[in-house]
């Protein structure tokens, strides 16, 4: 690529970055003159990239809305986060129907990514699964999705293709860092966050790790035969319905398991479905054994009442309060009757 039509895209890429840049800046960015400067402007014009120029004190140069979007340039990181955004949504179902916008917008980036770059998104997609697209109801409010670095992604997504060891530095909830070897079997997209699980050699057990909270990862010589059990994503979710939290919940729910995870999903709630017992009504539906452990009690009322089963609570007392005081809310809402026209109430 010649070095004029280098820094043309340099620029481009410049006032696609936001805001007004000046030409004074614009010139000591690309190692020009301002009158340089104004010359690739109109190189930029001439392709029909919407570029105003400001006049006064604080005047400069930005790109403007168009008739149709401009070429756009992405760096590799940016590149990657589209693509996996598309492909995300339109596997946990955010997007619709295969052959939409997504689809095509996914092939044409991909066509143009250079070899590394599909090289790296296919280890990403081949190690990666999804749970159900449900969030988590056990969240704090406003809890933000969580994207990982690619630093952190593509090597651990080319470890879990691969079967390689690695060592990571890692924060814990709590704040605490530790150094880690660890065996990474697969991927999983959760609720707006990124796992890893994997054999934690230092502890000798299995364990999910937030990519989030991930840093230094590094590549270790030699490779490891993936464990047989339970698929990653199956252990994401048992992994977080079994975290230690605050309350450690048990109930009895008559119903099915698939029944029971419309309301509590996997990553939440342990479901066991139990025997019918000897002499019972064989056309009665059986009863299941449920089992969270939650950082707060509050939204489970509603959340038990929603799923229209009957329910015994083992433990703990305090949750027989809460939906107590629930059921008396809704009953004295339902007796309301409707206010007269004026908006006082009845």
């Amino acid at each position: 690529m010649s070095r004029p039509l280098a820094r043309v895209l340099t620029l481009l890429e410049l006032l696609q970055s936001g805001g007004v840049r000046t030409a004074a800046e614009l010139a000591g960015r690309l190692g020009v003159d301002e009158r340089t400067v104004r010359h690739y402007i109109g190189h930029l014009l001439d392709l029909d990239v919407p570029v105003e120029s400001l006049r006064g004190r604080y005047g400069g140069y930005r790109i403007a809305p168009g008739h149709r979007m401009p070429p756009l340039m992405l760096d590799d990181d940016e590149a990657l986060a589209v693509l996996l955004g598309l492909i995300a949504g339109r596997r946990s179902g955010l997007t619709t129907a295969a052959g939409t916008a997504g689809d095509t917008a996914t092939a044409k980036i991909r066509r143009v990514l250079p070899q590394r770059l599909r090289l790296a998104l296919d280890a990403v997609l081949g190690s990666l699964s999804f749970t159900d697209p449900h969030g988590d109801p056990t969240a704090p409010p406003g809890s933000a999705a969580t994207a990982p670095e690619s630093a952190v992604l593509l090597p651990v997504a080319d470890a879990v293709n691969h079967h390689r060891p690695l060592s990571l530095r890692y924060t814990s909830a709590d704040g605490r860092r530790s150094e880690r070897t660890v065996h990474p079997h697969g991927l999983v997209a959760h609720a707006g966050k990124w796992y890893v699980t994997a054999t934690d050699l230092s502890a000798g057990e299995d364990r999910t790790f937030r990519l989030d909270r991930i840093s230094g990862v590094r590549t270790l010589p030699g490779s490891f035969e993936p464990p047989a059990g339970p698929d990653p994503a199956t252990r994401v979710l048992t992994g977080l319905a079994t975290a230690p939290y605050r309350h450690e919940v048990t109930l009895r729910v008559q119903g099915t398991a698939a029944h029971i995870h419309t309301r509590l999903p996997a990553g939440v709630a342990l479901v066991e479905e139990l025997p019918s017992p000897d002499g019972g009504d064989p056309g009665a539906e059986a009863w299941s054994r449920v089992e969270l452990r939650v950082e707060r009690l509050d939204w489970l009322p509603a959340a038990l009442a929603s799923l229209d089963r009957p329910f015994v609570i083992e433990r703990p007392d305090e949750l027989r309060g809460l939906v107590a005081a629930f059921a008396e809310r809704l009953t004295h809402w339902a007796r309301l009757t409707p206010p007269p026209a004026d908006g006082a109430p009845g």
